[in-house]
């Protein structure tokens, strides 16, 4: 009667408990099968997973692995590792771990105040996802031409300041850096924000300084496509508290960041509905060791470089690229501009005969998100509609009432784009493979073009 008694008392009343063990054993959420995809999807060999599969049976699972940033239980997640390692390489106080590149562009275009009635000027060289980015802060994109080293040239900014501008957005790229000195007297001589996007040149420097930590913001896509990076992720450096705050709002979900997830504003700004962004863990386990490999690879595409640039004699018919800084880019493309764009075909295909990785666009070139002209959607055609198509840039009616940007806007980036010849370069170059590269160029050179005796202007 008694046993009766305490088995109908609450717990509460300090009665038996009705659930005193649970004896469903399950297996984890995530364990060995999960944990084999990726091994297969690293390519390791049949008989190399059967190996470690025996290893993983061996090992003691528990309930698997928490694969996120929160709520993990870890001392240190790989995102916050990966921030950390950030912080560290770039020597910047505020890192933010993206999902991608164009991620951290949006956030760091909402966090330098672009919004409705706002231009960031963008560099008619690069690549979509910087006027995309701007777009979808509700921005609008106002394309810079170029000078002769691809990037945005200084001289032709101010006279593309309106009242709505709020941003530069210099582009480094493609392994090279902007004129980031002529650049920020620009914009602070008018009080803008500068965003730059390292996304094609992490790692790069501008005389000691590197890219990404001149700017309020910078902006990198770590990536399988760029020179580090596993897979799909990015980056955000800030200046300052306010910005990283800022950018972390877009990034996560609109206040995942906060100290106090449901406080009030602390300040004028600080809360608005933002998306996610958030780098995944695995992404992360990645990058976190390719961030730390950077500097040594940057190093190893510089020397291949110079190697080459060094044994490179001068032609009259082709200009090289300019280098703001020869010593601070990355270095993974040589380029050059021969005088017409028969030329480069010419120079391209003997290249290629020779054994070299070389292309141009050539006479009969579809169209390239890396140049301004062909950004579709952001270009759109009927984008003055912009009610009804809200996330595409909206038209220039002071600007000439046409509804997209078209080719012959920015000449000097039309003429380069088409006109260059690339060279694919290699870090694991021995030297013997940069005598014989630069040989072969200039074995090219000497077939198409003319000798100029003199200094190298390669460098």
């Amino acid at each position: 009667m008694s046993k009766t008694r305490d088995r109908e008392k609450l717990g509460l009343q300090g009665g038996m408990k009705a659930v005193s063990r649970i004896e469903g054993r399950g297996e984890p959420k995530i364990g060995i099968e999960e944990f084999m995809s990726v091994v297969d999807r690293f390519g390791v060999s049949a008989a190399g997973q059967r190996r470690i599969r025996g290893v993983l049976r061996r090992e003691k699972w528990g309930a698997g692995p928490f694969l996120a940033n929160y709520y993990s239980g870890l001392k240190e997640t790989k995102v916050q590792a990966y921030e950390a390692a950030a912080r560290r390489v770039f020597g910047s106080s505020y890192a933010i771990a993206t999902s991608s590149g164009t991620g951290a562009l949006h956030a760091a275009f909402v966090a330098a105040g672009v919004g409705p009635g706002t231009e960031v000027i963008c560099p008619a060289i690069g690549f979509i996802a910087t006027a995309s980015a701007v777009v979808l802060a509700r921005g609008v994109p106002v394309f810079c031409d170029v000078d002769e080293s691809l990037a945005m040239d200084p001289a032709k900014i101010e006279k593309l300041i309106t009242k709505r501008t709020v941003a530069l957005a210099p582009t480094q790229v493609m392994g090279s850096v902007c004129d980031m000195g002529a650049i920020m007297k620009v914009a602070r001589r008018h009080k803008l924000r500068v965003v730059e996007d390292c996304a094609q040149s992490c790692g790069a420097r501008w005389h000691g300084r590197r890219v990404g930590t001149m700017g309020d913001l910078g902006c990198f896509s770590i990536a399988a496509y760029k020179i580090v990076g596993g897979g799909e992720g990015g980056l955000v450096l800030a200046k300052d508290k306010r910005l990283w705050e800022r950018a972390s709002q877009v990034v996560e979900s609109g206040g995942l960041w906060r100290p106090e997830r449901f406080a009030p504003a602390r300040y004028d700004g600080e809360l608005f509905c933002g998306a996610n962004y958030r780098m995944s863990e695995l992404e992360a386990a990645i990058d976190v060791v390719q961030l730390k490999r950077l500097d040594a690879m940057v190093g190893r595409f510089r020397a291949v470089k110079r190697r080459i640039l060094e044994r490179l004699r001068t032609y009259r018919e082709v200009v090289p690229q300019k280098l703001n800084d020869p010593d601070g880019e990355v270095g993974y493309l040589l380029r050059f501009f021969p005088e017409s764009v028969g030329l480069a075909e010419k120079l391209a295909a003997a290249l290629k005969a020779e054994g070299i990785s070389a292309s141009t666009r050539g006479r009969n070139a579809g169209p390239d998100w890396h140049l301004y002209s062909y950004m579709y959607p952001v270009m759109a055609r009927g984008a003055a509609a912009g009610e009804n198509c809200p996330l595409v840039c909206p038209v220039y009616r002071e600007r000439g009432g046409r509804a997209e940007y078209a080719r012959g806007d920015c000449p000097v980036a039309d003429d380069l784009f088409d006109r260059m010849v690339s060279v694919n370069l290699n870090q694991w170059y021995t030297p013997a493979d940069c005598r014989n590269v630069a040989a072969g160029i200039n074995k090219v050179l000497s077939a198409f073009c003319t000798e100029d005796a003199g200094r190298n202007t390669w460098i």
